[in-house]
């Protein structure tokens, strides 16, 4: 299968590209100053932050030049050198090393930086959910080399998206209520959504780009045997038997279904992860198990990168005060950790009803190039 790219990136995203070391194995442009979004006008648009992600294969290396080329981007981090950096963004929060509020060629922007190895991981077992959500949206592809398993991690997650969205969706449904249940899937749990972001954000970011996310996945939904899909009409329906819905729940990604079989399974049993899987492919709150699995790993990586970012700022805050400024971000997380645990997140806990196990078999993707 083909993953078809943006194109008409624009010279300003490859100009602001070129001023950073160019060992890069794939690089793209995100958010509201890339693609429009509803309520927001060109004016705004083009004043808005331009939000980058790169990977790259030897962080050190690539921290190292960047500090020759563009020390200012850094905050005072920079002051323990390329090795504690790269130990910063390799081991703590979602992986990712951001310097932001960096003017640039007249626009303000925000980079990340993540090492190949921890972004093909999030793509393909959602450990953090963090660069694999942003992906699950448009994104204008600026860099993408050759390498195999990067892009066939790209492909996988998001088939993982779709499956995800078929689980917590009714049986029939159109095209945009599964663009809005895929969007969306990043911003469950996230704790900024709770006392920063827009609570509309996911609408806005679907109703201006539906054609951009038909072209991100009619392949995958034509070639899906899961769904009937109906591209004239804009809309699906979706196998929910328990047989359907339990070959979707096996090919959910690792991390997924490890946080599913915790809140299933009570402490002490230790199932084997297909024989909780059958019981919640049975449970009619499947859908609502698999929220719940994907809101816990986005809740916990929201919160480590946001607290990371505070320290790793380049321009938000004096040094004289950045420390003042974490311990009330923190202060901040922890009260909203104590309300959203004070809503509660019941485990589910029911008894496997006797049934045959189908086989369960991946999903047939035809993998192939990503231009």
């Amino acid at each position: 299968m083909t993953l078809p790219a943006l194109h008409n990136t624009g010279v300003i995203y490859r100009r602001i590209l070129s001023q950073f070391p160019q060992d890069i194995s794939l690089a793209f442009a995100y958010g509201s100053g890339v693609f429009k979004q509803q309520g927001t006008s060109q004016g705004q648009m083009e004043k808005n932050m331009l939000d980058f992600v790169v990977a790259v294969d030897d962080p050190v290396t690539w921290h190292t030049m960047n500090l020759l080329q563009n020390r200012k981007h850094y905050s005072i981090l920079k002051l323990l050198g390329p090795t504690k950096i790269a130990s910063i963004q390799n081991d703590h929060g979602a992986a990712v090393y951001y310097n932001t509020l960096v003017p640039v060629d007249g626009r303000i922007i925000k980079y990340g930086v993540i090492s190949t190895d921890s972004i093909i991981d999030d793509l393909l077992h959602w450990k953090t959910m963090y660069v694999a959500g942003r992906l699950h949206k448009p994104v204008k592809m600026l860099v993408h080399s050759e390498n195999g398993k990067l892009r066939a991690a790209l492909v996988a997650n998001l088939k993982s998206a779709v499956t995800a969205s078929f689980l917590m969706l009714p049986e029939s449904f159109t095209e945009e209520d599964l663009f809005l249940q895929i969007a969306g899937l990043s911003y469950a749990g996230d704790f900024r959504m709770v006392i920063g972001e827009d609570k509309s954000k996911v609408a806005n970011i679907v109703k201006d780009n539906i054609q951009h996310f038909r072209i991100l996945y009619s392949n995958i939904l034509r070639d899906c045997p899961q769904v009937v899909y109906k591209s004239q009409q804009g809309k699906l329906e979706v196998d929910k038997s328990p047989e359907g819905q339990f070959v979707q729940l096996m090919a959910l990604p690792r991390t997924l279904q490890q946080r599913i079989t915790k809140l299933v399974d009570p402490p002490g049993k230790n199932r084997d992860v297909e024989e909780i899987l059958l019981q919640v492919a049975q449970d009619p709150d499947c859908g609502a198990v698999v929220q719940q699995g994907i809101s816990s790993i986005v809740k916990s990586s929201s919160i480590t990168q946001s607290v990371k970012g505070i320290a790793t700022a380049a321009t938000c805050f004096p040094p004289r005060i950045q420390g003042h400024v974490v311990v009330v971000v923190v202060v901040v997380v922890v009260v909203v950790v104590v309300v959203s645990a004070s809503k509660g997140g019941e485990t589910h806990n029911h008894r496997i009803h006797s049934t045959s196990v189908p086989d369960p078999c991946n999903l047939p993707w035809v993998s192939g190039d990503i231009r």
